[in-house]
């Protein structure tokens, strides 16, 4: 996840939509449901502007740990392996202006 979150971060919304669509990875789908409620969202809490996904960019996008389910697989000699299935949460901050370059 944090793979295809570098690869949109600072762009511009129309763009990152565009990247992440011709993205293989698996995690660009969450990615890409997740830009699309932070864009819906920031229309939300600005009912005044009008403002355009070419006009938004991704000011912050970062992954943190979620919880994470704990399985056992069964193993020989009567022991069993642990299985982490990991999660995660993933946080997008957009905001209107031009973005800032490194």
């Amino acid at each position: 996840m944090r793979v295809v979150a570098g690869l949109i971060r600072g762009k511009q919304v129309d763009q990152a939509k565009a990247i992440l669509l011709n993205s293989t990875k698996a995690a660009s789908r969450s990615v890409i449901q997740a830009l699309k409620s932070a864009v819906a969202n920031y229309a939300q809490k600005n009912p005044e502007e009008r403002v355009g996904e070419n006009e938004l960019y991704v000011k912050e996008i970062f992954v943190d740990e979620g919880p994470t389910m704990k399985r056992m697989l069964p193993a020989p000699m009567g022991r069993a392996y642990r299985i982490r299935k990991r999660s995660n949460h993933l946080t997008i901050v957009v905001d209107k202006g031009n973005p800032v370059k490194k």
